[in-house]
């Protein structure tokens, strides 16, 4: 029989620790004894209408919803270590939240968190917006759609990532990552993509200077690029860009087709360059360095 908990209030370590097949509806999470870990290892629990300010509340859970509530400030790390969980319509404002966890769902969603999603597996992002400064690191199988994130350093060393409909304020964003696919997003930041390989991007308009360098198999297909000097510096690309890139500067090998670009440069190159530039319709040069 499921168990009901409605109308509390705990402050208390561990208050509800390791509670199983139960509803906790309308709680608080908040007090003087400020104790920690009030739902760690709880299992096949619905959290709803609550409130937290306790630090370390769902760790170690399985098979948990945490839906219409609120973590403020004082609930550090509020997820780690979690399988099978479902975060929808909260508002979390809490430090490193959601790190090593697998199978998470998060969806419409305000999350304010530096250092959110680090060392994650199997996560999917839905309707949500993020403010974190590093957000995602080291993460793995990560679906994301309509996002709107504001950060600095963003996705690095992720694999098997996917990101559509959504816009990204960043700086460095992608670096050292594997398998990543953005489609119809706006990316905004400063040297987006180095080192990366296998990034695909796919109806995107790029914004920031020394873009996409030092890549592998990066891959550009009717994308838009603004105020983005400097770009694809030592990378192995194949672009097709609708409009104009302020300047191209010494890509290792592939093709890199534009309607315009302000100025090829391929000069000082510290390697062997041999890369095909196309500029409107008709061929222009190739660079053999």
């Amino acid at each position: 029989m499921q168990q009901t908990i409605s109308n509390q209030q705990y402050d208390e370590e561990r208050a509800l620790y390791g509670l199983r097949n139960a509803e906790v509806l309308g709680c608080t999470f908040a007090g003087p004894a400020d104790g920690e870990s009030v739902l760690k290892e709880c299992r096949s629990v619905r959290v709803h209408q609550c409130t937290f300010s306790l630090r370390y509340p769902l760790w170690h859970a399985k098979d948990f919803l945490l839906s219409d509530s609120t973590m403020d400030e004082a609930t550090r790390a509020p997820i780690w270590y979690t399988e099978q969980g479902t975060v929808r319509n909260c508002h979390i404002n809490g430090i490193k939240c959601l790190r090593e966890c697998a199978d998470t769902l998060v969806e419409d969603s305000v999350i304010l968190s530096p250092e959110f999603g680090w060392k994650c597996q199997g996560v999917h992002i839905r309707n949500c917006r993020i403010e974190s400064e590093y957000l995602f690191f080291d993460s793995r199988d990560v679906e994301i759609s309509n996002l709107q994130m504001k950060g600095k350093y963003s996705f690095q060393y992720m694999e098997n990532l996917s990101i559509e409909n959504s816009i990204l304020d960043t700086k460095d964003a992608f670096w050292h990552s594997k398998n990543v696919t953005v489609t119809n997003t706006t990316l905004r930041g400063e040297y987006l993509g180095w080192f990366s390989e296998d990034l695909t991007l796919v109806g995107c308009h790029i914004v920031g200077t020394q873009p996409l360098c030092y890549c592998k198999g990066l891959r550009l297909i009717d994308c838009t690029m603004e105020d983005t000097d400097l770009s694809f510096e030592y990378s192995e690309v194949d672009a097709r860009i609708k409009g104009h890139i302020v300047s191209v500067k010494n890509p290792r090998s592939g093709k890199i087709c534009a309607d315009s670009i302000g100025a090829i440069i391929s000069e000082g190159a510290v390697i062997q360059t041999d890369c095909t530039i196309e500029v409107g319709t008709v061929h222009k040069r190739n660079i053999l360095l």
